[in-house]
């Protein structure tokens, strides 16, 4: 089942002598389930493809279909809407509100949405996560690995189509990092979860399913075989 369909984007920034392709007609798909990594280095264009296709930016050309809806094709209030429903993120710097404990952070979208957390939800995912014995601690009673297992949950909460994690292990240590792409790929199993993951970390992509690599704007499936692709 296909949940994303990305066909021939094109973002440009500027005109004239200061016109950057970010990006150059990118055209791939992810079926349910599949865990991606798009790697590549700074400035390549892989944050601009993960903005566009979870509708923070505006493609200049192009079409991104989720689960079968053009997101661009729908008036900015519903794609609002459908992003929240729909579209998981995880950051590099985690984001949590650092009034909340770790429940009421995992539980943050739902609130916004006014929608009713399912209690046997909330613990299966506090579970997955091994945050069940700090459901009431505060971030900053966190190391950072946990806080962003926190911020995984919170992503997993909404049962979204697809999942976006951007450099989710940036400000993380070796140790922590592998940890966090750990339970990423148990969510992904678990849950049958669709992830798209940006990284510069080509060590990082060995478990996952399909790698891409961006490179001056142009996108390249690698495949499966992460390890052997980037060696």
């Amino acid at each position: 089942m296909e949940i994303l369909k990305v066909e021939n984007l094109c973002k440009t920034y500027g005109k004239g002598e200061a016109k950057v392709n970010a990006l150059k007609n990118v055209s791939f798909s992810l079926e349910k389930g599949e865990f991606a990594a798009v790697v590549g280095e700074s400035g390549s264009g892989k944050s601009t493809l993960l903005n566009c296709i979870g509708a923070l930016d505006t493609p200049t050309s192009g079409s991104i279909f989720i689960d079968g809806q053009n997101l661009f094709s729908m008036k900015e209030e519903k794609r609002t809407i459908y992003r929240r429903r729909n579209i998981g993120f995880i950051f590099q710097s985690f984001q949590l509100v650092s009034e909340l404990n770790v429940e009421q952070n995992i539980i943050f979208p739902l609130l916004l949405d006014y929608q009713k957390p399912d209690p046997k939800k909330v613990n299966e995912i506090l579970n997955l996560l091994g945050l069940a014995e700090r459901r009431y601690h505060l971030p900053r009673q966190l190391s950072g690995g946990q806080q962003q297992r926190v911020a995984i949950g919170r992503a997993l909460i909404t049962q979204p189509k697809l999942i976006l994690a951007d450099e989710p292990t940036g400000n993380l240590d070796s140790k922590n990092s592998q940890d966090v792409i750990d339970m990423l790929i148990s969510a992904s199993r678990h849950f049958k979860q669709t992830i798209l993951m940006i990284t510069h970390n080509n060590n990082l992509t060995s478990s996952v399913d399909r790698v891409f690599r961006v490179s001056d704007g142009i996108l390249t499936d690698l495949g499966g075989t992460a390890n052997e692709a980037l060696s």
